[in-house]
């Protein structure tokens, strides 16, 4: 019998707005370049095609209403406000038309970026897997269920560092569709149950000091807010 010498941690849950239920995370996904106005703002090509995937490590999410330390290896944490998708089902080559049948809920995401790490790697042509991939970096709100609030298309993206509003922008300016986003993603990777996707953000991303509180919000869903020590 085989013994298993290193034991996996544990799977990371997230909460959802039904009572007593939890959400098992299997992989956590991002969309980059998916609002024009922020493509533009970091000196990139709107017009991109198709969607920018990279990915996170599941152990990098936090809950919201967390205090984080301030991380390592950057002087430049950005806040990046996202709509986050919640896979129940999974599956290769999703036709878009079945795309939505896959998910499980959505949830407000702030998609934490060391932009000078991100900025250095991007000026070499290397990867910047350690701009986006590090502790804490993927903080997440409570899930609401499809039967809750339906698919959302519509409605404000916002992001305030201590009360001041840095994003305004709104669900319409997405570039990719969630639909076009599970079905392009599925032509790459078979998607499980438990993976998440984050979906981009608009422009005004800024930095976050140590000591302060940073508060993403997206019309109909709860919010999501940490505070950097």
């Amino acid at each position: 019998m085989a013994t298993l010498i290193v034991r996996p941690p544990n799977t990371p849950t997230l909460k959802s707005s039904t009572p007593d239920h939890h959400i098992g995370v299997h992989r956590v996904f991002c969309v980059g370049q998916n609002y024009a106005d922020h493509v533009a703002e970091m000196g990139g090509d709107p017009k991109a095609d198709p969607p920018i995937f990279f990915m996170k490590p599941a152990s990098a999410i936090v809950l919201s209403g967390a205090s984080i330390p301030y991380p390592l290896a950057t002087q430049n944490l950005h806040h990046e406000v996202e709509l986050v998708v919640v896979l129940n089902r999974g599956g290769t080559d999703i036709a878009e038309a079945d795309a939505l049948d896959h998910v499980y809920g959505y949830a407000v995401g702030n998609d934490l970026t060391r932009r000078d790490v991100q900025a250095a790697a991007k000026a070499k042509g290397s990867p910047w897997d350690m701009a986006k991939g590090f502790d804490n970096s993927a903080v997440i709100g409570t899930v609401h269920p499809v039967s809750e609030v339906g698919h959302p298309n519509a409605g404000a993206v916002r992001c305030t560092v201590e009360g001041e509003v840095r994003q305004n922008g709104d669900l319409t300016q997405m570039i990719w569709s969630v639909p076009e986003i599970i079905a392009t993603l599925s032509k790459l990777v078979t998607l499980e149950a438990g993976d998440i996707i984050m979906t981009g953000t608009p422009s005004g991303v800024g930095p976050i000091s140590a000591g302060q509180t940073c508060a993403c919000d997206i019309e109909g869903l709860s919010g999501a807010s940490i505070t950097v020590t």
